[in-house]
């Protein structure tokens, strides 16, 4: 199910179901602002998260795998912590690719294992706890920004910038897990991703960081001499056929589904047909391939996405920021 469009309309323009919900999201903010209230485990490394204030894909995971791969050329050994959206492990399970699949721990860590050490569960102080009997002397967090579990000695929102804040109201009359102002009083700075068309570093409180960067499909897989179906279970996945339309791909059908998807083989076997049918690739993102099964992973040509920051500074500046939060 994809968020409805009233939630991306400007505040002025909302529309009558936003009106509609504002008590309940009256309610929802409430109850997240007494869950933010909740005593924190500080962990004697630093921590960093990047989350968002609102729902949907911002570009979190490949800015915190950017970072983790600059904080291991600096010579310091980062361990990622993630939910694992959909995922059945237990909390403080050490993330496995070889072992673990997406119904076990969600698909981001699988792509976060990759690169570092990952723990999931939503309870990050275990997690956190973890990773430290393990060896990290830092953390990562993709997403949890409202989570209460672990102190955050850095805290990053990142904002995509076609949409922003979307009409600025808190769910379910708009895309936002806690208002803005709430969210971005804790923030120790913001990282734009894309284009700024809503003019968010504008409206940014004074002295806040601001940092901003792009997200750059890799297309180097992607046949040009035969059509392309492309499909795509994220946040939004309009932001992926865009991307392949901006590199110059036109696919033939593109087809949407919810965020985190767990495709069953009914639906892959379908996804195989339409393909064959029309002589077409397969194409789609990191995180819906590793929700495929072992044979379709075959079949399908991915796209991954590569980070390009506007100034080269900004990401050292965040790592300074980050390491040097506390004396360790």
């Amino acid at each position: 199910m994809q968020p409805p469009a009233f939630w991306w309309r400007p505040a002025t323009d909302a529309g009558l179901m936003a009106g509609l919900l504002a008590p309940l999201a009256h309610i929802y903010a409430t109850a997240a602002a007494r869950r933010l209230r909740r005593a924190p485990w500080h962990a004697p490394v630093p921590v960093l998260c990047c989350g968002n204030i609102g729902v949907g894909g911002a570009g979190k995971t490949p800015l915190v795998m950017d970072l983790a791969r600059r904080t291991i050329s600096r010579g310091r050994r980062p361990a990622f912590l993630s939910r694992g959206y959909g995922g059945r492990a237990p909390a403080g399970t050490r993330v496995d690719p070889n072992h673990h699949t997406a119904r076990d721990v969600g698909d981001e860590p699988l792509l976060l294992a990759r690169i570092a050490s990952c723990y999931v569960g939503a309870d990050r102080s275990i997690s956190a706890r973890r990773a430290l009997a393990d060896g990290a002397d830092c953390l990562l967090m993709d997403d949890g920004f409202q989570n209460p579990t672990l102190h955050q000695d850095l805290a990053l929102v990142v904002v995509d910038g076609t949409v922003g804040f979307g009409n600025g109201r808190v769910l379910p009359a708009g895309p936002l897990r806690e208002p803005v102002a709430t969210g971005l009083a804790r923030a120790g700075g913001v990282v734009i991703m894309g284009h700024d068309q809503q003019g968010i570093a504008a409206s940014l409180p004074d002295g806040l960081p601001c940092f901003a960067a792009t997200l750059q499909p890799d297309t180097q897989s992607v046949p040009r001499n035969q059509p392309i179906i492309a499909f795509a279970g994220i946040g939004r996945p309009a932001k992926f056929f865009e991307g392949l339309a901006q590199s110059g791909i036109r696919p033939a059908s593109c087809l949407a589904f919810p965020d985190h998807h767990a495709y069953t083989a009914a639906e892959q076997a379908e996804l195989h047909g339409l393909a064959v049918q029309a002589g077409a690739c397969l194409v789609t993102t990191q995180k819906d391939e590793v929700r495929l099964n072992a044979a379709m992973r075959t079949e399908v040509r991915t796209v991954g996405l590569q980070l390009a920051w506007a100034n080269p500074a900004m990401p050292e500046r965040i790592l300074d920021l980050w390491l040097g939060t506390t004396q360790r």
